[in-house]
């Protein structure tokens, strides 16, 4: 006999269950730790200009690609019911009208949402089941549960996911309910590593200099005003002097520190006394170039180096070529959410139903950036060559790339023969 059991291990079994991961003890940054991490990574993609256009870059592309099931070898029963609970078309059919209802699960919003795995490094979801009239397990709902509620991931010894807890709970969440998309995943670390991650020390140092720079601004921009005392009037006593001085002093600080630029700015000076603007003597820090730099580093976490064109290299010759890198981490992306999806929703559907021998639709997207988009030139010398031959399946994906309406057969003219 073979022995199939797992001999190693992923995690210890004395730390198999913990709410201190895995990946703390290799995060040299305390503040960075699981969960402690997930307040700064939402501060960073919330405040940071440069870090919300870096996640908008990644994540618009998948969010706006074309999502679709493969009907290949499903039957047309198992096909209908995903297509409507997921609310996906079917790739090569004509889209169909889609039911109406309160509550429906929604593909475009689910997807938003498990992109946010990016800059949490994880992103949880509960299934949630209705029984429909024919005693089918229709998907209801894919709840999203935010990460700063998640107190503790049960990690099993060969690394899987057994369990979650969320804060208050008085009992966990078992993974046979839990669909988890987690970003760059290593063994039993289901909290995953962000994408800002990298972009953290830049982010930080950039807001330190933008704050000094706005001080800078403040208290120099204008000017430090400088007030001199107007001379004692002739003839004055010791004490009318020590009374004239004490005087201009504190009127003179007052009027200092009073001060502000506008169109009705001004002073009223004693003879003799003097309100001027002083600036700082000297070349004030370039802190334009420091931020400049930490921008191009942001960028660079991501792969996003064409953010920086024009700024890092001055040119926009390097625009393909970094673009071919970024796309490929975009496919790469946009395949893990499908994977996930596919294992943990589809294939979850199907099993609930119908058993695990039921084969099941395959999630599947439109490239991203594709090098040789499918042209109606492109189609039509196909069809000239005779390589492949119209039918209806042609017509309805041409259709929906182009924008054009569902075809009617009761509007349909008959066609003109020459």
């Amino acid at each position: 006999m073979v022995d199939t059991r797992e001999l190693g291990y992923v995690v210890d079994s004395a730390t198999a269950s913990w709410s201190t991961l895995a990946s703390d003890v290799d995060e040299s940054n305390p503040d960075l730790r699981w969960p402690r991490c997930i307040p700064i990574f939402d501060r960073m993609r919330r405040e940071e200009s440069q870090v919300k256009s870096v996640l908008k870059a990644v994540t618009l592309p998948i969010r706006s690609t074309h999502w679709a099931l493969d009907p290949t070898g499903v039957r047309e029963e198992v096909l209908q019911v995903c297509a409507d609970d997921l609310g996906l078309p079917v790739k090569g059919r004509t889209a169909m009208p889609r039911k109406r209802g309160r509550n429906r699960f929604s593909w475009s919003d689910h997807l938003r949402l498990a992109l946010l795995e990016l800059p949490h490094g994880h992103a949880v979801f509960e299934q949630a089941y209705r029984i429909d009239s024919a005693y089918l397990a229709r998907l209801h709902k894919l709840a999203w549960r935010p990460p700063k509620t998640i107190e503790k991931f049960d990690v099993a010894r060969d690394g899987g996911l057994e369990a979650i807890w969320q804060k208050g709970a008085k009992k966990p969440m078992g993974v046979e309910r839990l669909v988890v998309y987690v970003n760059e995943r290593e063994g039993g670390n289901w909290a995953g590593e962000s994408l800002l991650r990298s972009a953290y020390k830049n982010w930080l140092l950039k807001d330190k200099i933008l704050r000094s720079q706005a001080l800078t601004i403040d208290r120099n921009g204008l000017g430090v005003p400088i007030h001199e005392a107007a001379p004692v009037p002739e003839g004055a006593s010791a004490e009318q002097r020590d009374a004239w001085i004490k005087a201009e002093r504190e009127n003179g600080l007052a009027l200092a520190k009073a001060f502000r630029a506008g169109e009705t700015a001004g002073a009223s000076l004693n003879h003799g006394a003097k309100l001027t603007l002083k600036g700082v003597e000297g070349d004030l820090p370039d802190t334009d170039k420091p931020i400049r730099y930490h921008d191009e580093q942001i960028a660079r976490a991501v792969l996003a180096h064409f953010l920086n064109l024009g700024t890092e290299t001055g040119s926009w010759a390097l625009g393909t070529t970094f673009a071919d890198f970024f796309v490929a981490s975009l496919q790469a992306t946009a395949t893990h959410i499908a994977d996930v999806t596919q294992q943990h929703v589809i294939d979850d559907l199907v099993d609930l139903n119908w058993g695990e021998d039921e084969p099941a639709p395959q999630l599947v997207f439109e490239e991203i950036g594709s090098k040789s988009p499918a042209t109606a030139e492109a189609i039509k010398s196909l069809l000239d060559c005779k390589a492949i031959t119209p039918d209806e399946a042609l017509e309805a994906d041409m259709r929906q790339k182009y924008g054009l309406p569902v075809r009617d057969r009761s509007t349909t003219r008959p066609e003109v023969q020459p």
